[in-house]
């Protein structure tokens, strides 16, 4: 296994995971705020990895503050 070859696109996915999700969590949050619908106290968030091939599955859940 060549660990640096890992590293390097372990580190890409993220980043592309990370910038991808800011930009829809950014969009979803303007679109409620326009729409008047957005909830106060913050938003319950989750996100799923899974990655079959390993038998991998690991839930994050979070919570973004709004106010």
């Amino acid at each position: 296994m060549n660990e640096e070859k890992l590293n390097i696109s372990l580190r890409k996915f993220l980043k592309q995971v990370g910038v991808t999700s800011q930009r829809e969590i950014e969009k979803a949050v303007r679109d409620a705020a326009e729409q008047g619908s957005l909830p106060s106290g913050g938003l319950a968030v989750s996100v799923r990895l899974e990655c079959p091939a390993l038998g991998l599955s690991h839930e994050i859940d979070g919570l973004l503050e709004t106010d």
